[in-house]
């Protein structure tokens, strides 16, 4: 089997694993949604054109359905693995708080933008999945590279999530210690 093969077979066997768990999961693009087209527009003016890749960049979960950009199913399927990795982390937690609390923590506890405490906690649950999934995959030494780093501490502190923990000292404190967990970078 080649690689391509099986990193879609990885793919399709965690779609299962998630169907089985959420049976009324589905998998949406985003740009068929006017809700999405109305979200991408509001959020480019609160972050004042921080934020213009919503729709294009950003996939997103609303109870048990995972929003998806228009390039979803071109996108290399170990991407599509790592993300959906983090999106079932967001499944569970709407399983767990329920949609409307969910929606109350994550937009507005205790502010909208800036310091969106509760945001900046789901995420950094759903980012740790990320930061697993692409050490499973990629191989430990990726999430360890400054570029990975960097992306992932500025979805926290810059406007992609609203400045959601704007505490940069905080968010790489956080991310060190996902990757103190992870098994150890092999030495070349």
């Amino acid at each position: 089997m080649t690689p391509d093969a099986e990193n879609e077979r990885r793919y399709a066997r965690l779609i299962e694993e998630l169907e089985a768990e959420f049976p009324r999961m589905r998998l949406v693009k985003k740009c068929d949604s006017r809700l999405h087209r109305v979200i991408h527009h509001a959020l480019a003016v609160v972050t004042l054109g921080g934020m213009r890749t919503y729709l294009d960049g950003y996939q997103t979960t609303i109870g048990r359905t995972i929003y998806v950009t228009a390039d979803w199913d071109e996108r290399d399927a170990l991407e599509r693995y790592c993300t959906l990795r983090h999106e079932a982390v967001h499944l569970r937690q709407f399983r767990r708080f329920t949609l409307p609390g969910m929606a109350f923590l994550y937009l507005f506890l205790p502010l909208p933008l800036g310091v969106a405490y509760f945001r900046s906690r789901f995420e950094m649950e759903a980012y740790e999945e990320s930061i697993r999934a692409a050490a499973e995959v990629y191989g430990a030494e990726h999430p360890r590279r400054a570029s990975y780093r960097e992306h992932v501490v500025k979805q926290f502190t810059g406007p992609s999530y609203g400045w959601m923990w704007p505490f940069r000292r905080a968010v790489e404190r956080w991310y060190d210690g996902v990757l103190a967990s992870l098994p150890a970078a092999e030495a070349n």
